[in-house]
């Protein structure tokens, strides 16, 4: 699991950011690139990525600014023209489905595989999507318009077999092992009872990643945060500019440093940054965020953050 930032910049495109986009790299995982918003220019960062837009079969819309969708028209028809011919799902608020719509119309761009649309009512707080792997929860934040955050959720992968301790009791290797690895209690030709359930190790937690849309410092974004693995928050204001920050409906860095320290995550990534924060004062950004929350860093594009798992 990875999270490549595609875009980190806030407003409009500069020389050294452009506008907001990331994707959440589930290759190893589950063949597959969620992206979260697609900001003007996204396709364009992509060419310069080794994403392959065929891999890219979810995008989660946290709002509707256009620095968060300009790029959607453009890269989901370059998707028909790069080998992406399976189904495409589209999380996001109200009025997504026909942002898209009337631009692949009028356009007349047509595509080569079917989009479903998923779009979330203003009060959406749980569970929008699930499968064997993954879960996805979203809820609302504090911004001018509908903006949303999420939170991923790996399921917990199963214990390994105690290969070690079977071999040490004797038990070589064959069906007896897929038949303790699924948990059942095998009757060996010798008359031992061997109870599967004993011969696992403890379950692997899944990672947690919490993305938070451009919003003032609220409550929610705590709630989607707790315990999670990786922290994305805004920080489109530095330390001491609360006042703008919500006047224009936004988080500086320390207020995402509080809600980082509140939620027990393991690491704080800073994005959407100004274009006033450039060179020197974006590493300031930084260390003021850390003397709250010290695993913080300041992201640019292209960065690739993994994501281990917890160790024992």
């Amino acid at each position: 699991m990875q999270i490549e930032f595609l875009g980190t910049g806030a407003g409009s495109p500069g020389k050294f950011r452009n506008v907001s986009s990331l994707a959440l790299r589930l290759l190893d995982e589950i063949n597959s690139v969620w992206l979260f918003d697609v900001g003007e220019g996204t396709q364009h960062q992509i060419l310069r990525s080794t994403i392959r837009p065929r891999k890219i079969d979810k995008i989660f819309i946290t709002h509707l600014h256009g620095d968060h969708i300009f790029g959607l028209p453009g890269l989901l028809s370059s998707r028909s023209f790069q080998g992406g011919d399976g189904p495409l799902d589209i999380y996001g608020p109200k009025g997504i489905k026909e942002y898209v719509s009337v631009s692949l119309r009028i356009s007349e761009s047509r595509l080569a595989y079917r989009i479903t649309f998923h779009e979330l009512p203003k009060n959406t707080n749980g569970l929008i999507f699930e499968d064997s792997k993954f879960s996805v929860y979203a809820a609302p934040l504090d911004h001018r318009i509908t903006s949303f955050g999420y939170r991923v959720v790996e399921h917990d992968h199963p214990g390994e077999l105690m290969v070690d301790k079977l071999a040490e009791l004797g038990i070589p290797s064959g069906p007896v092992y897929g038949q303790l690895k699924r948990g059942e209690t095998v009757k060996l030709a010798d008359g031992r009872v061997i109870d599967g359930q004993k011969m696992i190790g403890r379950a692997q937690p899944g990672r947690i990643v919490t993305i938070i849309g451009d919003t003032r410092k609220t409550e929610n974004a705590v709630r989607l945060a707790k315990n999670a693995n990786a922290l994305v928050h805004e920080s489109t204001f530095g330390k001491g500019e609360n006042k703008l920050a919500k006047n224009y409906y936004h988080s500086t860095n320390t207020q995402a440093a509080q809600i980082a320290k509140r939620a027990n995550a393991k690491t704080l990534l800073l994005n959407h940054i100004s274009a006033r924060y450039t060179g020197k004062m974006a590493h300031e950004l930084e260390k003021q965020a850390q003397t709250i929350f010290p695993a913080t860093k300041v992201v640019k594009d292209f960065d690739i953050v993994d994501i281990p798992f917890k160790k024992d």
